[in-house]
């Protein structure tokens, strides 16, 4: 149904589904397990409906169960009506048969998500109209923010108060599904000194991966993509200072470390397939192209982004591809201020990453967050990071749910790595964890191939 309210604007809602689902409700309250994790009291437009669905989940919740007249008693006490057992029973006969409930919750919930588009559309004409000195980038921005919370009709569900009750449960039934085996803890990365050290990455957490230049930041960001992809799970690229074309060569002279000879030596080097292919060798390169063609890695190469620009490509491939898994952004202090922010940089990069912390957890994904240390690291006799060293701002230790930095002391110290036995070694430091443990992950670094490789296999 489609109300009219004036001449240029409608409303759309489905008044005689809204009244089926109150209505069986009322008659037969053992659905109302069913309906309770599909409806919300918002997806009902007529205050009237929405109050009664409103008494209907306080009295379940109250007493474990629902009756007709609980339910009538209810709304007098509460003053919602003066004769609530009339209006009741016009619901109660308002369907045919319980069959109907599951077509009425579904359109009740499409005219609810038609309504939300046009509550975005009106704010988005609104911010063009205004008069504010706002940019287009930034009208952009919001107006992809406000369609993407629009599509997503489960979008306000979160913003609710939640009973401890409902959140054990899904607990518990995340406990079980680990147990036995059907849902991991976290994204797998693909190195299990790293899993088990984190159990995964886990939807909602941003993750800091940083280092000072050369560390190899940027290389171990994409074997974990490479990784993550193979198993079947998208992961969205963004490169602020690599081009596309870079990123292609470097995934495919990674995934040329994996062939080699009997003896062990590669079947083709970094330089030779930076230079000249023999027939041989170009077979070897080319299977390794078509193991990495079917991989759901998407990459956005633009230099001088803002935080806005990410978010809203950031949320257009979310609904192109639903199944996107993972966002790495290299990196931090590449990502271009505002224009009319007049804050110190220091709290500008607070600003960035704490938008990005949000954003991770609007897409209900694992975002890694590359950032570059200060020089202090290099006035010190020991060089490893410390979250001191973070650069520009504590608020990047502060929204972080993980902070991990990638050291090899053979790049201070080469002439003394044989001796120390860190040749060809890095460390991944997690100095901090919000849901796990610190410590450390060793690999082997091997710089021809930007190839890292769990010391422990």
């Amino acid at each position: 149904m489609i109300i009219k309210t004036d001449t240029k604007s409608s409303i759309p809602f489905d008044l005689a589904s809204e009244r089926r689902i109150l209505g069986i409700l009322i008659r037969y309250p053992d659905l109302l397990d069913k309906v309770i994790t599909s409806l919300k009291e918002t997806h009902f437009y007529l205050p009237e409906n929405r109050l009664i669905y409103k008494r209907i989940i306080e009295l379940y919740r109250e007493d474990g169960k629902l009756s007709y007249t609980a339910l009538a008693k209810k709304l007098l006490q509460n003053g919602d009506m003066d004769e609530p057992s009339q209006f009741l029973m016009g619901l109660a006969d308002s369907f045919i048969s319980r069959s109907e409930l599951e077509p009425s919750i579904l359109s009740v919930r499409e005219e609810y998500a038609k309504r939300r588009i046009i509550e975005a559309t009106d704010e988005i004409a609104s911010l063009i109209t205004s008069g504010k000195d706002t940019s287009l980038n930034e009208i952009q921005a919001k107006a992809q923010q406000l369609i993407f919370e629009a599509t997503t009709i489960e979008a306000d569900a979160s913003n609710e108060v939640k009973d401890l009750l409902e959140v054990l449960e899904r607990c518990y039934t995340n406990l079980v599904s680990r147990t036995e085996g059907t849902k991991p803890s976290g994204l797998r990365v693909g190195y299990p000194s790293i899993d088990s050290l984190t159990t995964g990455l886990k939807d909602k957490d941003l993750i800091i991966l940083a280092g000072r230049p050369s560390m190899g930041k940027t290389a171990l960001a994409l074997n974990w993509s490479i990784n993550i992809a193979k198993r079947g799970s998208s992961v969205l690229i963004f490169s602020l200072e690599m081009d596309d074309e870079s990123i292609g060569d470097r995934f495919v002279i990674s995934e040329l470390f994996s062939y080699r000879k009997d003896d062990g030596s590669p079947l083709v080097t970094s330089f030779e397939y930076q230079t000249k292919l023999d027939d041989e060798k170009m077979k070897y390169t080319a299977e390794a192209f078509n193991d990495l063609y079917r991989l759901p890695i998407k990459i956005v190469d633009k230099r001088g982004l803002t935080v806005d620009e990410i978010k809203a490509k950031a949320r257009q491939v979310k609904a192109e591809d639903p199944g996107l898994s993972l966002i790495i952004i290299d990196y931090l202090q590449l990502i271009k201020p505002r224009d009319n922010n007049r804050n110190s940089w220091a709290l500008q990069v607070g600003e960035i990453v704490r938008e990005l912390r949000d954003l991770a957890g609007e897409l209900d994904l694992p975002l890694v967050l590359l950032s570059q240390l200060n020089r202090g690291v290099e006035m010190r006799e020991n060089k490893r990071p410390l979250m001191s060293d973070l650069r520009d701002s504590g608020n990047i230790e502060e929204f972080a749910d993980i902070v991990c930095f990638v050291y090899r002391d053979e790049y201070y110290y080469p002439d003394q790595a044989e001796e120390r036995g860190t040749k060809g070694i890095a460390e991944l430091i997690f100095a901090k964890q919000r849901k796990g443990e610190t410590g450390t992950a060793y690999l082997s670094w091997h710089p021809e191939y930007a190839r890292f490789i769990d010391k422990a296999l």
